[in-house]
């Protein structure tokens, strides 16, 4: 990975990143989260990357950060997805929480908050 991040810095664009993931970690591809997936006992649909992409593109705007503002993801998400039914929408699709599970199937360090009981994820 840092071998990656090097490349990109000397060399912007010499790597070849998934043109529908233009935020995905240097380390991620879609093998790595669909193996997570499987794992995890879910399949895959359109609607499960187009959470992954908007957990990418969220971490991405915040990457200078010092930490990821959890209840600005969760309301970021509940605006992302609203027509489609929102929060509820989002746990149905990812019943091991749509922050915690999110997370994993897109190659990011879930926030610590993302596990917590009392905020409604899970892990």
């Amino acid at each position: 990975m840092a071998e990656d991040l090097m490349q990109e810095v000397l060399n912007p664009g010499a790597i070849q990143r998934d043109p529908e993931f233009p935020h995905a970690p240097f380390d991620w591809s879609r093998e790595d989260a669909e193996r997570v997936a499987s794992e995890e006992g879910l399949e895959l649909t359109s609607e499960h990357w187009e959470l992954v992409r908007a957990l990418q593109e969220f971490f991405h705007r915040h990457k200078d950060s010092p930490r990821i503002n959890m209840r600005e993801l969760h309301d970021a998400l509940e605006e992302h997805f609203h027509a489609a039914g929102g929060r509820k929408y989002l746990y149905e699709l990812m019943p091991g929480g749509p922050v915690a599970q999110g997370c994993r199937l897109a190659g990011l360090q879930p926030p610590p908050e993302a596990s917590s009981q009392s905020f409604g994820s899970v892990s």
